[in-house]
Parts: structure tokens; sequence; C-alpha cells
């Protein structure tokens, strides 16, 4: 694989780097035939961003080198985000860059050609991998809003930067409405809940019923929304109710851009201002069958938003199963993968004084392969993390 990147292109493509660094620790990159992939997931599942640079995007663009497979590969983020982690370096001095993969080294080779003749050479060790593929569908969600990117990046201003999450709802006479999100367990406590209304006329597009919230991560937010604000884009937002993922998508003829966040499954604080009097109905009960302690995704379509991701072993449409996320967060849980799936689905103590975990709706991973290459009947792989434990 080898890329070249000319101009304010380069910016562009360190910008992007950034904001999938607001999400997880590692890169998959992968060249495709239709351009270059950049995934990222953050540790808990719980939030998922994908860029894809259209071959157009590129002076040269070689997805493999011809006779041979392409590669993928995966490689620590702090590792790559260092080679564009100056984006005033990057638009005064350097002219072009050269992004190659080598087989034969593992190494993935990063060439920044500045001015004066200086050119900087970076050689990043990588693993090969799996291809990171989320499976989601924003035709099926119910709720779209599409605004400049410059309208929602100047309402989460006024939020501070230590805010965890935020609420985006619908308001009476169908005003937009972000509002820093707080506990009930902390109303006792003078705390300053901040609030912003934007009127139906500065969004392209607004389709969501009054009364309807949803409450997600702000930093990854505000990670994709500096972007597509320097990229002068529209940003859109398609959801359906709590606990269900979000998926906040941009578009141009050179790029796209997908973020999934997973939304908070418990009801807003303040419905009187957000929900309609008919929305206010008690959930449905569970089936019989169901697992206990997902009464929060009860109504989940869980098939639309199943992140699967190719692997040696596994089978064409293994399905996972839901599993419920206790964190006070969409912070990575302490230890990763040192949980079982035997473990008992029990609640996480927590320490008197301080607020009740928040129920994320997690995202997960499933195993596919070409049909070729499946073996008979399926293979689930759950998915667990929990904050409170360890």
């Amino acid at each position: 694989m080898k890329c070249l990147v000319t101009g304010s292109n380069v910016k562009v493509l360190g910008k992007a780097v950034h904001s999938l660094s607001r999400i997880g620790d590692e890169l998959y990159l992968e060249p495709l035939e239709d351009g270059l992939s950049l995934r990222t997931v953050n540790s808990s599942r719980s939030a998922y961003a994908c860029f894809l640079f259209a071959p157009l995007f590129f002076q040269q663009y070689q997805a493999a080198t011809p006779g041979q497979d392409p590669l993928r590969c995966k490689i620590l983020m702090k590792s790559f985000l260092s080679v564009f982690r100056s984006l005033a370096m990057l638009e005064k001095t350097v002219e072009k860059c050269c992004i190659s993969l080598n087989g034969r080294s593992s190494r993935l080779v990063v060439q920044l050609y500045c001015k004066y003749g200086v050119r900087k050479t970076h050689n990043l060790s990588f693993q090969d991998c799996e291809s990171l593929q989320a499976v989601f569908d924003p035709a099926v969600c119910p709720h779209v809003l599409r605004a400049p990117a410059r309208v929602l990046g100047e309402a989460v201003l006024p939020f501070p930067p230590a805010l965890a999450e935020v609420t985006l709802g619908i308001g009476r006479g169908h005003r937009v409405i972000l509002r820093s999100y707080q506990e009930e367990a902390d109303s006792t406590v003078k705390a300053m809940v901040t609030e912003m209304s934007i009127g139906g006329e500065d969004f392209q597009q607004l389709q969501a019923q009054e009364g309807v919230a949803i409450t997600f991560c702000l930093k990854e937010f505000r990670g994709l929304l500096s972007f597509a604000d320097s990229a002068n884009l529209s940003l859109s937002i398609y959801f359906d109710g709590p606990g269900r993922p979000a998926i906040f998508a941009i578009k141009d003829s050179l790029l796209d851009g997908h973020f999934v966040l997973a939304t908070l499954s418990e009801p807003d604080p303040h419905p009187q201002d957000l929900r309609a009097p008919e929305l206010q109905r008690p959930a449905p009960q569970l089936q019989a069958h169901s697992t206990p302690h997902l009464d929060d995704f009860a109504l989940d379509d869980i098939d639309s938003y199943m992140i699967a991701m190719e692997t040696t072993v596994g089978s064409e449409g293994s399905r996972t199963l839901p599993s419920t996320s206790l964190s006070p967060g969409l912070q990575p849980p302490c230890s990763p993968g040192s949980h079982s799936e035997e473990e008992d689905d029990t609640e996480p103590s927590t320490v008197p004084g301080t607020p009740p975990p928040k129920k994320f709706r997690s995202l997960f991973f499933g195993s596919i392969l070409a049909p070729a290459h499946s073996p008979q009947g399926p293979s689930p792989v759950l998915a667990e993390d929990s904050e409170g434990e360890g």
C-alpha cells in the first residue's frame, strides 16, 4: 500500500487522526479499493469511529501491490498521533505526506516532506489484524438532525471541558435542546446546569418528534465537531431512543466519517422539559425467556447495531448476545478483557455518597469470515465490561 497526500489535505488527515484519538488507543488502518480506512473502537466497546478517504483525496493511491493481497494493520494510536501532533506545523511547513506499508519488515512508514528540502521519516511497527467493521444502518433511525457543524460547535462551547455527558432532545416548538447531564443523585448538590436551545430554522433537516431525548458522551462528540467544522461540513445525527446507539455522520466527495456512540439508558432527569405526555409510559415487561437485568435494552434492535470483526476463526453471520454495561460513563474499564463470560451479572457495589452507576448501551463484536472459510455452526461471542468490578 502506498498513498501520497499533498497540500491542505495533509492537515485534514491530521485532524481526522486527532478526532479518532479521542475514542480508542489503537488505530486500524486498512487500504481498500474505494479508499483508505482509518478505524478505532474504545476498550469498553461503547464508541466506534471510522474515516474513509476516497482515492481522489490522495495525489497517488495504491491499495496493494499487483499480485498481492491488501495489507491491514493495527498500530498504537499514540504512535500515529505523534506524527501529526502539531497541526500548525503541518499547515505551515509540510508540503506532502507519503504513507506506505511494508509487509516484510512489519513497518508503517510515514514520510513528511517539508519546506527547504527537509524530510522526516517515521517507522512505526504494526501488527497484522482483523478487519474492524461496524454494522449499522442510519436509515432505520426514526429521528434525524442535520446542521452545519459550526452551529452545533457553538452550542457546545458553553459546556465546561470536564463535563462527561450531554443530553440532546427536542423541546417545545421543535427546538433542539442541549443540556449538561446531571444525575438525580446529584440534585441535592448545587451544581450548575447549562442548557442551550437552537431553533429549527438553523437545521438543514429536523425530523424528530417533541419529547425524545438521548444522553451521550461529550468528548467524542466534540472531536467529530472539531473535524467537521474545520472542513466546513454538515453533521447528521441519526438516533432512536435512550439506550440505543446514536450515529453521527459527515459526508463529502472526498471522505466519509461515522461515529457510533452508546447512549444512556436511564431516563432524562428533566422529563417535564423534553418529554411529551404520551411518551411517558412505562416500558413493557420482558418476555419470560429474556435475560435478567436487560430491561433497559428490551426494545433494542440489536441486529442493526452489532459490530462485526473478521477473525481467523468464526462463522459467517454469527450473532453476539446482548450484555449490559454498568459503568459510570463511557470510560474504558480498568482491566479490559479480564472478566470471563461466566461471571454473574451482578451490579457493582457503590461507595456511599457516590452517584449510582449509569447504564450505557454497549456495542459488541462478532466473528465473520468469507463463506469459503466458514466452519459449520454459529460461534457466539460475548462482550462484557464493567468498571465497578476489580
